[in-house]
């Protein structure tokens, strides 16, 4: 039996997910900081979930580790996307694991119920790591930094994005393999209630009671028989031939 496509979409679209939302969580660019007061002009901030880093544009080099002055890592939206995204990614990778036993290439049937449990696990996970990624896009402009310089959206918040649809849409298609494990448990129970004969019943056999001679006799035609009645009924003719009425019937009677 051949893999359907649904649940190809959805294995292929769940390690590309993984990818993007681990990039997204690790690198430290959710948010550009450029043209800073009191420092180079060149000098750009990437503010991330763990990290701050600055990078001087003109030679390319990058400083880590930045003293978080204005307490951007303190902030509400920075702590729950600190909480959702490594649980993103742990619903993920569980859920990539339970999909590959469900669809599991290497034979010819799938577990159905096994996919649709994976393509749910992957579904929750893109829930996770959009939320995050959104709430953060939405408060980008409120959290702190210092007056008069420049915010941008970093590409972390694009692979979030990203990782986040891919996830949902091979969920999704992960999923629809319920729709096919009801149908086939419907089928089981139904050949079940109407199966026939019995398992664990036999068919009563018809014994007959009589050889093949007798079977014969009772079922064959019997000819037919003529009628023959014993009294003359010419005699009472005969005797009188002047009789206006026979005491007997003739046979014009009849």
């Amino acid at each position: 039996m051949r893999t359907p496509v649904a649940m190809i979409v959805g294995i292929v679209l769940g390690p590309c997910g993984l990818i993007l939302n681990l990039t997204s969580t690790l690198a430290p660019n959710w948010r550009d900081v450029s043209r800073i007061p009191g420092k180079a002009f060149d000098i750009i901030q990437h503010q991330g979930l763990w990290d701050i880093c600055e990078e001087r544009e003109s030679t390319h080099e990058t400083q880590c580790n930045i003293e978080d002055s204005l307490g951007y890592n303190s902030q509400q939206p920075v702590q729950v996307s600190k909480g959702l995204m490594p649980s993103s990614l742990a619903v993920l990778v569980l859920g990539l694991a339970v999909a590959s036993l469900g669809v599991r290439c290497w034979t010819e049937t799938p577990h159905y119920l096994l996919a649709g449990l994976g393509g749910l696990l992957l579904f929750i996970s893109g829930l996770l790591s959009l939320i995050a990624v959104s709430w953060y896009n939405n408060e980008l402009y409120n959290l702190p930094a210092t007056s008069g310089s420049t915010l941008q959206v970093g590409y972390c918040l694009v692979l979030g994005y990203l990782a986040s649809c891919l996830e949902i849409i091979g969920g999704i298609s992960l999923t629809i393999s319920f729709h096919q494990y009801w149908k086939e448990r419907k089928l089981k129970k139904a050949a079940t209630n109407y199966n026939y004969p019995p398992a664990n019943k036999q068919v009563p056999t018809i014994a007959s009671s009589f050889d093949n001679t007798d079977f014969g006799m009772h079922y064959r035609t019997p000819m037919p028989r003529s009628y023959t009645n014993d009294l003359d009924v010419l005699e009472d003719e005969r005797s009188s031939r002047y009789s206006y009425r026979s005491k007997l019937p003739c046979d014009s009677d009849l």
